[in-house]
């Protein structure tokens, strides 16, 4: 094969239809937009949602909840799955990351009491709940808050 011999897959290039170019085109006069009215206007394209000036339903709607920009958004462990872990490990969110119990670190990692913990663990998070500091410390681990 020669790069002279080279051609685009057949279809790929389509000419484009020209419009406006007389009444013999087939296309000519109008173009192919009609008479008059909004549509046959040069920007005359209305928007997604609009409906003819009245007022639009996403406006109509009553707006619901709002976002609080100083809220903290933790990531949450339950208790349960830190067994993963190896008898006397540290546990802190880059091995929660790199174990692949968290994805992404957030505002910081919560660990939940759901579960049960079999293992003596030194866990460091953001925070704790009272059930599982309990169970951490019931397994004879340390809880450390960072």
């Amino acid at each position: 094969m020669n790069l002279h011999e080279l051609s685009p897959a057949p279809g790929s290039k389509k000419k484009s239809v020209r419009v406006g170019r007389g009444l013999g085109s087939g296309l000519g006069k109008t173009s192919g937009k009609g008479q008059k009215g909004q549509k046959s206007r040069s920007g005359g394209v209305k928007r997604p949602g609009f409906e003819g000036g009245q007022k639009p339903l996403y406006l109509r709607l009553p707006k619901r909840g709002f976002y609080n920009k100083f809220g903290a958004e933790y990531a949450e462990v339950n208790v349960g799955n830190l067994n993963c872990f190896d008898d006397g490990a540290v546990v802190d969110p880059v091995a929660l990351i790199e174990c692949g119990l968290v994805k992404n670190i957030r505002d910081g990692v919560r660990i939940l009491g759901n579960g049960e913990l079999t293992k003596k663990l030194t866990v460091q998070a953001m925070g704790f709940s009272k059930s599982a500091e309990e169970k951490i410390i019931a397994a004879g681990g340390k809880v450390e808050v960072i």
